[in-house]
Formats: structure tokens, C-alpha cells, sequence
């Protein structure tokens, strides 16, 4: 393929709710956008999963409506890039590609006993020190254990060779390449729970714990690399793949959170909030994950990660669950129309409480309900309790950090566009918040290594030159006020957590 062709870069953005395809031009404009939602699936209480064959099918979908839009040849396209919901736990059959169990959400809940036992036996020290990550339900490893021993034959399978196991990355690549790749990069390797973050590789200690064949784990990579072709059948075109990138580390590169201290939060199903530490992996002394932000040219960059478990997903809530909205933006219409006087708090611990409280037991609450509390005040709390969980992560991100974090916070997905919540979050933390005119910075991150790596885009320096915000909300909040609403959060999680 003749790079002067090309005229565009396409991101796969596969993820909690739905799949996306999102066409980046060479000034990364975004020229069309494909979006395809599918189920989800809670058999049990805590339980969460999704049909990998039709997260496949609505990545297909999306790919397709996004480059019919846009009306662009095949040959016309770069490279593309994937980014992934994480963690989330894939584990198919080598020879025919099917799926042998549904994949195992992120959310899900499931092992949180298997994580206790291993708790009770003392290995959490020695996997927080390889891994940078807690003993938590969150991560693949003990999603992988729970299928190979739940599924009939499982073990023996995994045990011949006969089994694969991937993040959605490593799925969606076999799939685009009819199997002739099995590979992830160092950012979804980091988020197993099976990948030593400080010499590079998958850990013998960590796969002898969990009963685990080096043979079912993908080849890591660098975050941009060479990760084979699309297969011609898929498209009717080959089409080079160049990039792999968890979605967090994704909207960071998008961000162009590329220097130390640089701070984004992405609000999404979940809210996760990264901080660039460099080349210094910082051991957090607060509950946060040490990650990976970035690997290229097998050099990686860290991370603080404070992750929420329900950001959006409290609005979907709203809608879904108590049907006081019919729309998200409803939500932000009903909160701005709500008594002040009001003091009501939402802990949206539907499947526990992530960083910095890791508790996986307790479950959500509302307090401060009165007689005259009703859909408004009920909206506004679900809105602000996306901002008093990032004040959270920040000031305990600071505590680890010590070597002074950015002063403003760039800020992403669905919920950024809610003018209200972002003034709300900018009073909460007392600090500016910047929001970029293009809020699809994860797909934009993926698109831009992917570029990067077939030199359509330029190095990451400028890159950075290249990032705008389209807005700045900055605090009118008194301080009085903000300690008043910050100590009756606090409070309400105290009594939300389970008892020690």
C-alpha cells in the first residue's frame, strides 16, 4: 500500500456497551463514526458477561457502516488501530475459533472468594510487587482460572495446547486475522494479573498460582508494532493492523498525556483516572494500580490508575433501572433543577467499591432521602458521585505521586460532554478542567499510534502540539461548601463499607 494514498487511520474502540469504528483523516478529524450496542448478560447477582461472537458480529457492523459512510476505498485506509474494554476475559478454542464460555466481564464478581482465599494464603504482596495490580475479581486471572475449571474438559483442554485466552484486543486480532495472530500488547498484558510489569514478560510464579499453561497466553508486543494483516476475506482488502492498546492508556495517548504528571479521567460505564509517572513505576501506598501507560520500542511508560467501577453506568441506571429519564442527557436537566438544600448522596457500589477502597462485598446506597426528594435530587446525586469518587482518586494520587501532578485534569467520554457535571467535578476538586473538542479520545489514541507506526502520523512531541480543549470550567464554589459536600461523601461511604 502506496502511503501517499492513504487518507485515513480507522480505530476499533470496542467497548463495555457497545463496539465502535471511528475514521480519523490526516489532521485527525474524524470522518465518519459506525456504532453498533450489544447485550449484556447478569445470570447471577454480581455476575457480568457478554457473547464474544457478537461482540465480534457489532465490531464487523461498526467497521462496515463506518467506512460506508465515509465512502473510503480500502486502500485508502492506513492502518488500524484497537483499543479494549480490559480485563475483560476471552478464552476459545484454538482450532475452530469458538468461544468455550461467554466472556467474563470486567465488573464481574464472581471470584471474589477465590481472591479472598488467595488473600488469607498471603500472595498478595508478591502479586501486587510483579503486577502493580490488587488481589481483585476485576482482573483476567481469576476470570481465566473460573472458566478452565467450570467448563467441562476445560483444564485437559488448556493443558494440551488446545485453548487461547485474550483480552478482546487479542480476540478481535485472531478474528481479523483468521488466527494467524495471537498477540496483545503490554497495557492489556498489564492488566491480567500473570504479567511482571518490571521485566516485561508473562511471570512463572504467577502462572504456577493459577493453574495456567504459558501456551494459552498471547505474545506481548509493544503498544504500536506490527500486528499482522486484516485477512482479505473480512473486507475484501488487507488492510495492516498496527496497533493494540488498553482503552485507558488509550484516551491518555489521545489526551497527549504523553510528560510526567499529566493527569485525564475518562468518564464511561466506569471512570478511570490515569497519572503519567514516567519511567518510574511508583508502588502506590493508597489502593491505586501501578500500570502500564504506553510501550514503545519495548520501553514502557507507567502509570497511577484509580479506576471507578459506575460512572455512566449510574445514569443507565437512572434510565434503565428506576426509569426516572428517558435519555442520559435528562439526567444533567433534572440535576441543574434540584432543591440545593437538599443533602442527598448516592454510593453507586453496585458491584463493590474500586481505588482507593477496593471493598467487593458492600453494595449501593442512597442517604439523606426526605419526603420532598425526588427524580431531580435523585439525578444529582448520581452525577455527583462521579466527581466525589475522582476527588478520591486524585488526592490519593498525589499522596503516592509526591512530585507534583498537573494542576488541570483533561477529561473524556460519554459524561464529559455534560456541562453540568464538569462544573460540578471542577467545584468538587477545586481545580480547572479541560475538555478537548473531540471527546472520542480513546479511538483517537488507538488511530494515532496505529498511524504513528506506518508513519501516516507524526512523532508523539508533535502530536501533543496538535491538542485543544474546547472548554475550561474552573470552580465557583466556596470553600466552606466544598468541605461540607466532600465530609458528607465521606460519611456516606463510611457507612456503605462492608465491616472489616
Amino acid at each position: 500500500m502506496a502511503l501517499e494514498s492513504t487518507k485515513y487511520v480507522l480505530a476499533i474502540d470496542q467497548g463495555t456497551t457497545s463496539s465502535r469504528a471511528v475514521l480519523f483523516d490526516a489532521d485527525y478529524t474524524i470522518a465518519s463514526i459506525g456504532q453498533s450496542e450489544f447485550e449484556q448478560f447478569f445470570p447471577r447477582s454480581g455476575w457480568v458477561e457478554h457473547d464474544p461472537e457478537e461482540i465480534w458480529a457489532s465490531t464487523l457492523e461498526c467497521c462496515h457502516s463506518a467506512i460506508a459512510q465515509a465512502e473510503a476505498p480500502l486502500d485508502q485506509i492506513a492502518a488500524i488501530g484497537i483499543t479494549n474494554q480490559r480485563e475483560t476475559t476471552i478464552v476459545w478454542d484454538r482450532q475452530t475459533g469458538e468461544p468455550i464460555y461467554n466472556a467474563i466481564v470486567w465488573q464481574d464478581r464472581r471470584t471474589t472468594d477465590v481472591c479472598q482465599k488467595l488473600k488469607d494464603l498471603g500472595h498478595e504482596t508478591s502479586i501486587s510487587e510483579k503486577t502493580g495490580l490488587l488481589l481483585d475479581p476485576y482482573f483476567s486471572a481469576t476470570k481465566i482460572a473460573w472458566i478452565l475449571d467450570n467448563v467441562d474438559g476445560g483444564r485437559e483442554k488448556a493443558d494440551a495446547g488446545e485453548l487461547a485466552f485474550g483480552t478482546v484486543d487479542s480476540y478481535l486480532l485472531w478474528q481479523l486475522t483468521k488466527g494467524k495472530v495471537h498477540a496483545t500488547d503490554a497495557t492489556n498484558a498489564s492488566r491480567t494479573m500473570l504479567y511482571n510489569i518490571h521485566q516485561g514478560c508473562w511471570d512463572e510464579d504467577l502462572l504456577k498460582l493459577f493453574n495456567m499453561p504459558l501456551s494459552m497466553l498471547p505474545e506481548v508486543r509493544d503498544s504500536a508494532a506490527d500486528f499482522g494483516q486484516v485477512d482479505n476475506e473480512i473486507f475484501g482488502s488487507s488492510i495492516p493492523i498496527t496497533s493494540l492498546i488498553g482503552d485507558q492508556q488509550a484516551a491518555l495517548v489521545g489526551q497527549a498525556c504523553f510528560d510526567p504528571g499529566m493527569v485525564k479521567s475518562t468518564y464511561g460505564t466506569g471512570c478511570f483516572v490515569l497519572l503519567n509517572t514516567g519511567d518510574k513505576a511508583v508502588d502506590s501506598k493508597n489502593k491505586l494500580l501501578t500500570t502500564i501507560a504506553l510501550q514503545l520500542n519495548n520501553k514502557p511508560t507507567y502509570a497511577l490508575e484509580g479506576s471507578i467501577f459506575i460512572a455512566g453506568a449510574a445514569v443507565q441506571w437512572l434510565r434503565d433501572g428506576l426509569k426516572i429519564i428517558d435519555s442520559a442527557a435528562q439526567s444533567e436537566v433534572l440535576a441543574s433543577a434540584a432543591d440545593e438544600k437538599q443533602d442527598v448522596y448516592l454510593v453507586p457500589a453496585f458491584v463493590g467499591l474500586g481505588a482507593p477502597y477496593w471493598d467487593a462485598d458492600c453494595r449501593g446506597a442512597l442517604y439523606g432521602l426526605t419526603r420532598n426528594t425526588g427524580p431531580a435530587e435523585i439525578s444529582k446525586a448520581a452525577l455527583e458521585a462521579v466527581c466525589y469518587q475522582t476527588s478520591d482518586l486524585l488526592q490519593a494520587m498525589i499522596d503516592d505521586w509526591q512530585e507534583g501532578a498537573t494542576s488541570v485534569i483533561r477529561v473524556d467520554g460519554g459524561m464529559a460532554a455534560s456541562n453540568w457535571t464538569m462544573q460540578r467535578l471542577s467545584d468538587i476538586l477545586a481545580m480547572p478542567i479541560d475538555r478537548p473538542p473531540v471527546l472520542e479520545t480513546t479511538a483517537l489514541g488507538a488511530a494515532y499510534l496505529a498511524g504513528m507506526q506506518v508513519d501516516f502520523y507524526p512523532a508523539p512531541e508533535e502530536f501533543s502540539k496538535s491538542w485543544k480543549k474546547e472548554s475550561r470550567f474552573t470552580s465557583t464554589m466556596s470553600e466552606d461548601l466544598r468541605k461540607k459536600q466532600l465530609s458528607g461523601w465521606k460519611d456516606a461511604v463510611r457507612r456503605t463499607l462492608s465491616a472489616p
